[in-house]
């Protein structure tokens, strides 16, 4: 259902070229393992926010940026603007869905959220 859930986050949440979808999902993954159940828990909250920080900027130091389009100009030169059919097709055709392109940047993101997750889970 996460994994469904998190569908309309590609390319910027909704192809809009915002916040990449690749680091949202891993920070929702954290918010999974150490996040609030009830809205009141403010400790709680106040907990998760640590390692959401650290997903943040370790993913912003790694690829270079938070933002779709930002990303896009440090991978490949340009801003493609993905809810434009033809600008999608162009993105896909310069090799933006192949294994170098946004599915390495979501490997960034899912091997950091993975470690910060693991981590979480050993401590006591």
């Amino acid at each position: 259902m996460v994994f469904k859930a998190g569908s309309a986050l590609a390319g910027g949440v909704a192809v809009q070229g915002e916040t990449c979808g690749a680091l949202t999902g891993a920070i929702m993954a954290i918010g999974c393992v150490v996040g609030r159940e009830r809205l009141e828990d403010i400790e709680q909250y106040q907990r998760a926010k640590e390692p959401a920080k650290e997903m943040y900027h370790r993913f912003r130091e790694q690829i270079g940026h938070s933002l779709c389009a930002e990303i896009h100009k440090i991978r490949y030169g340009r801003v493609y603007h993905l809810a434009d059919p033809q600008e999608a097709r162009a993105f896909h055709e310069m090799g933006g869905h192949s294994r170098t392109g946004c599915p390495e940047v979501c490997g960034v993101a899912a091997r950091t959220a993975a470690d910060i997750i693991l981590r979480l889970r050993a401590a006591p």
